[in-house]
């Protein structure tokens, strides 16, 4: 019988001590490996949607909170802007800037955001058009891949949205409904879970809401001429916007880098960089996930002292057996080699366990965080630190086994023979 064979009936041989070191090993190397997955899809889609944006104006409040609303839609407005506190960075000549794209918020349809903008927003986030046509009208939206997947619309199709962010029938707007004209290739981006439409339809959208009130029925929707541009935008000075999304011509000018700070010292407005908030939430993040970190750290090597206790107790109880080992001819290294062929298939085994855990408790998350982030997850793919995970968990299972498996090699035959 090979070595291999017959360390694998040696572990089966104690189901209990068996399932005991799995266990804890599994729910170490999964927590890990959860971790591991979960930061690197985060960091990927936060990454991702960057889009090279350089600034953010709005309206004063949580700089985090107006990153986290204008470039990854999860989060509430700090408020609006109008069009006239704003109309100097719409300026399409404007010498710091090469990209300044608006958005006005405040409805959705089953979750998914409704943002007034132009065609910018898709420039920014390099998405292409898949079928049918971009909005040109007002209430002509063109929806992201991901609305179209999860919502069933098709072009064609009309909806009629809600106040705010919730999926609320009570807050369904009673006005002229949205008419789907096309559908956005699948980017990996939040715009993937965007239904965009202009500016002007958002505002359409809320007088006839605050109009029902005095005058029951009357369509704002076609009111006035579509905004389908910054210079179309800036002839309705009066008028709000939730944010700008801004992109320099050159990031070393020191004009440019002096704009924050003069926008916010100088102006009702405030404007934040996205790099800077985006590392202060990896920092409040960090704290936590550190801390599971460790404890899942900790769990790892409670398990691999598990395995240690589990060859050392397997090593004493068949003392019999490794003496006769040797006496049929089995070398040391043989009997140390045994020991720890047991410690490496109780790690890997253990690692696999932990892989289940990990990547199958990601898929069944994936719904949650879909919902909540309004990005796509999955378990069902590897990272690079699984392999490395794999690494340590052998490099784990062999320290485990090194003292059973040096004591097995030195068993004194003679003394363990005439004691049975």
């Amino acid at each position: 019988m090979s070595v291999l064979k017959l360390a694998w009936k040696n572990i089966v041989s104690n189901p209990l001590n068996l399932l005991l070191s799995i266990i804890l090993f599994g729910l170490g190397i999964g927590l890990i490996s959860f971790l591991m997955l979960l930061n690197t899809q985060l960091s990927e889609n936060f990454e991702k949607n960057l889009a090279d944006i350089d600034l953010v104006i709005g309206a004063k409040g949580s700089p985090l909170q107006m990153i986290l609303c204008s470039m990854y839609h999860i989060d509430n407005p700090t408020g609006n802007i109008t069009v006239d506190e704003a109309k100097a960075f719409l300026n399409p000549t404007h010498p710091l800037l090469s990209m300044s794209v608006p958005l006005s918020l405040g409805d959705s349809y089953k979750r998914h955001r409704i943002v007034g903008t132009n065609d910018g927003m898709l420039e920014l986030y390099n998405v292409e058009l898949d079928q049918g046509k971009l909005w040109t009208q007002d209430l002509e939206v063109t929806i992201g891949a991901g609305v179209a997947r999860s919502t069933g619309l098709k072009i064609g199709d009309s909806f009629k949205s809600s106040h705010g962010f919730d999926d609320d029938a009570d807050l369904a707007h009673d006005h002229s409904a949205f008419k789907v004209v096309g559908t956005l290739k699948q980017s990996g981006s939040v715009v993937d879970q965007l239904i965009l439409t202009n500016p002007s339809t958002v505002w359409a959208v809320h007088d006839h809401t605050a109009d029902d009130h005095d005058h029951e029925g009357h369509d704002h929707a076609h009111h006035d001429p579509p905004v389908r541009s910054n210079e179309e935008l800036l002839e309705h000075p009066e008028k709000d916007i939730t944010s700008l999304l801004i992109r320099y011509k050159d990031r070393t000018n020191y004009r440019t880098l002096s704009l924050p700070r003069a926008i916010n010292e100088n102006t009702d407005m405030q404007a934040a960089s996205p790099p800077y908030e985006i590392n202060k939430l990896y920092s409040l993040i960090g704290v936590g996930t550190d801390a599971i970190r460790w404890l899942a750290i900790l769990i790892a090597f409670v398990s691999a002292i598990s395995i240690f206790l589990s060859l050392y107790k397997s090593m004493k109880e068949r003392k019999y057996e490794l003496s006769l080992i040797r006496v049929m001819g089995g070398s040391r290294s043989t009997l140390f080699m045994l020991i720890v062929l047991e410690g490496i298939i109780l790690a890997i085994i253990g690692y696999g366990v932990g892989m289940i855990i990990s990547h199958g408790g990601m898929e069944v998350m994936s719904n949650f965080l879909q919902s909540s982030y309004r990005y796509d997850f999955t378990g069902l793919r590897m990272i690079p630190g699984d392999a490395w995970l794999l690494l340590g968990s052998i490099i784990l299972g062999v320290v485990a086994a090194l003292i059973p498996a040096y004591q097995a090699s030195y068993t004194d035959i003679q003394k363990t023979l005439s004691e049975k």
